[in-house]
This record gives structure tokens, C-alpha cells and sequence, in this order.
């Protein structure tokens, strides 16, 4: 499977986004949503197959593009998992905020130590989650 890396959406379209990610979220994003939250970054990564054209990982980044960046979702697609995928992507986003001060996201324990292998430290932080709006919310306004 080859497998090629990309900073940018052109080309991209929710068919090529439909392969199964946010996999046991209990709310997850439609394909919609999902291609306008990559939209709305201040920085992606993507993996793409080279056969289907679909997309099997990706990282996003938020940023004010002065001081600070959150790094809220990276993820493998599971049958492409365990090729360095993700620590490609990683790779790939921390270069790409370098410049920044801070890169912060919140994990889960158990994956800590992958970002650790990162170069990323453990750190203290607090959050607030209101999974009934884990699917997206998408002001219809803005859309018109």
C-alpha cells in the first residue's frame, strides 16, 4: 500500500473521507462535517492511498499563528496502522509549527507515551466535553 502525505485539501471531497475514522465515537462527525472541520484548520496533514485516492490518517492543527497551536485530532485509519503513518503526520505538523511556542492537545494516559516518542511532555490540563455536540455543529447560517 503506498501511501503519499499532503498539506492541503485540493482535490479532496467527503467520498474520499468516508473510510471509517472517529471509529466508537458515539456522536461522530458526517463526512460533511468532517471536510469542513479539516477546512476550517490553520494547518492539516493528510495520508492518502495512492490506489483509491482515499484518505487513511490525518492530523489538524488550530493556531492564533503567533503564539500558540492545539493539535485536537490525529488519526489512523486501522489497516494502516502500525507503517509510521502517524508519526509521519506528527512529524509533518510539528515542522510545520516550529515557529509557534507552544504546541499543546490533550490525550487519553494510555497514549501519552506515543507522544512522548514524539518529543512532546507530559502536562496538566483540564477540558470540557459535551458529547451530544460531538457530532458538529454546523451554523446553517454560514452556509447559506
Amino acid at each position: 500500500m503506498g501511501v503519499v502525505f499532503r498539506d492541503t485539501l485540493a482535490g479532496i471531497n467527503c467520498d474520499q473521507l468516508s473510510g471509517g475514522f472517529f471509529d466508537g465515537w458515539p456522536n461522530p462527525p458526517s463526512t460533511s462535517t468532517f471536510l469542513k472541520l479539516l477546512e476550517q484548520s490553520y494547518a492539516i496533514e493528510l495520508a492518502v492511498d495512492e490506489q483509491t485516492g482515499n484518505v487513511v490518517g490525518f492530523i489538524q492543527a488550530i493556531s492564533d499563528g503567533v503564539l500558540s497551536a492545539y493539535i485536537p485530532l490525529l488519526e489512523v485509519l486501522p489497516k494502516y496502522k502500525g507503517q509510521g503513518i502517524g508519526t509521519t503526520l506528527v512529524k509533518r505538523m510539528f515542522q510545520r509549527l516550529e515557529g509557534l511556542y507552544m504546541i499543546d492537545l490533550l490525550c487519553d494516559p494510555e497514549i501519552q507515551t506515543y507522544y512522548e516518542k514524539q518529543g512532546m511532555q507530559r502536562s496538566t490540563g483540564m477540558a470540557i466535553r459535551h458529547y451530544s455536540n460531538q457530532a458538529g455543529h454546523i451554523d446553517n447560517k454560514q452556509n447559506d
